[in-house]
């Protein structure tokens, strides 16, 4: 099967929904599959092989541009090609920082009118290429951010359009009014062009189906896996060691460091600070940066700062060198996260994880068996979950045995490729893609 999978960059960031396209796309291609990962935007960052084309459609210089200023869509191939070139891109968002919808209303509802909007050029571009140089069987959309080209790519060259979800509805609640409603509304017409959704998790599902109007007969579960493979299983903790707890994730609000730095404070009240440490690792991008200060300034306040440690942002082996060193994981998100590959790197560590109760996160507790639930935004909460494991060393054990067990079976990179062929069968139509 030829694939077509357009996924977006992430300026400069390790990102989740990056990280997904690009293990995506290589089990897919394991298995003989021809994929082509087309980067939108700026060049995708991953923390494995990296799989993308090494070519931007879409690039974010010529749509802003694009979108302020109408000569820019009239511009030569030549100028444009210019202003594409990868390294150019990736240079640019280094100085960006996280994608902010209050400031990206105008431009999210012209990349939603496709054919219709500023950027019709650069649609037509990407039409243009895959009619003419890769002619796929199928076209995945990573986003439903880029509904706006199902239409032209259906109509141009007759095939199935599959979209995924993960995440958008942050997006969507922060866009500020009248773009929220016009953006949701065309959100709603554009999805008919679509064959098939595919959402990670029954939570997503029923959100996006009852809250934003996705239709729930196209919404497909495919659950996320990882490559497991890396990962290991070696922590060998002194008997006067602390217990080491670890966050992982996008230093930001949403994911909710700050109860996690209430919760070690409460721990250490309890327990002595001498027996816990904490550690966070992750992506910092310069708009959280005051919050990050903040988080600094508190766990100096609390005289804590020599049993808090900030790592940074890590690469591959350090994130596999950091999950290994952990006792207990913990990203208690402050909204309903709908993916959560980071639990599952911890799980397939075999670190036991205190999760808030919502989202994504019962469903993949109750799939692994690898972790405690707690209630969300509390942090008295979250510190009694993680108590109950610093107490129980060998409850602590079996967690991460069975989370890491089930990763391995039932969330690798594998069977996640066998969910998504699934869909793709389905929107082709089981016969038809056999005659392919």
């Amino acid at each position: 099967m030829r694939i077509a999978h357009i996924a977006a960059g992430a300026a400069g960031m390790y990102c989740g929904t990056c990280l997904h396209n690009n293990t995506l796309a290589s089990a897919l291609i394991r298995r003989g599959h021809d994929v082509a990962l087309i980067p939108m935007y700026t060049p995708p960052r991953t923390d494995e092989a990296n799989v993308a084309l090494d070519r931007v459609f879409f690039g974010a210089i010529n749509v802003y541009l694009q979108q302020k200023l109408a000569l820019f869509r009239h511009t030569p191939r030549l100028l444009d090609w210019l202003l594409d070139r990868p390294w150019l891109l990736g240079w640019v968002s280094r100085f960006s920082g996280s994608t902010d919808a209050r400031t990206l209303g105008e431009l999210t509802l012209s990349l939603l009118e496709g054919e219709l909007g500023a950027q019709h050029k650069e649609l037509e571009r990407l039409v243009g290429w895959l009619r003419d140089d890769f002619r796929p069987d199928l076209v995945h959309l990573s986003l439903s951010l880029f509904l706006g080209f199902a239409r032209r790519i259906k109509s141009e060259l007759g095939v199935p359009i599959v979209c995924s979800l993960q995440g958008e509805d942050l997006f969507f609640d922060d866009l500020q009014e009248p773009y929220r409603a016009q953006v949701l509304d065309i959100v709603h017409q554009r999805s008919r062009d679509v064959d098939a959704f595919t959402v990670p998790c029954r939570f997503y599902a029923e959100r996006m189906s009852e809250d934003y109007g996705f239709p729930a007969e196209k919404i497909h579960v495919t659950p996320l896996g990882i490559n497991p493979h890396d990962f290991r299983a070696e922590r060998r903790r002194a008997g006067g060691d602390p217990v080491t707890i670890g966050y992982l994730a996008r230093i930001c609000p949403e994911k909710g460091l700050h109860h996690l730095l209430e919760a070690f404070r409460l721990l250490a009240e309890e327990l002595g600070p001498e027996r816990v440490r904490l550690r966070v690792a992750g992506y910092l991008g310069e708009g959280d940066r005051p919050y990050f200060e903040e988080q600094r300034r508190l766990v100096t306040s609390w005289k804590l700062a020599e049993h808090v440690d900030f790592v940074g942002e890590v690469d591959r082996q350090g994130k596999v060198d950091f999950l290994s060193g952990l006792d207990i994981f913990s990203v208690p998100t402050v909204y309903r996260e709908p993916k959560g590959l980071f639990l599952l790197e911890a799980l397939a560590s075999g670190v036991p994880v205190v999760k808030p109760a919502h989202g994504a996160f019962p469903e993949l507790i109750a799939a692994t068996g690898g972790g405690v639930l707690v209630e969300p935004d509390s942090p008295a909460a979250l510190a009694a979950g993680i108590r109950t494991l610093i107490d129980d060393p060998e409850h602590r054990r079996q967690l991460g045995e069975r989370g890491r067990a089930a990763v391995v079976e039932k969330f690798n990179d594998e069977a996640m490729a066998d969910g998504m062929l699934g869909v793709y069968q389905r929107a082709l139509g089981t016969e038809a893609w056999r005659e392919r």
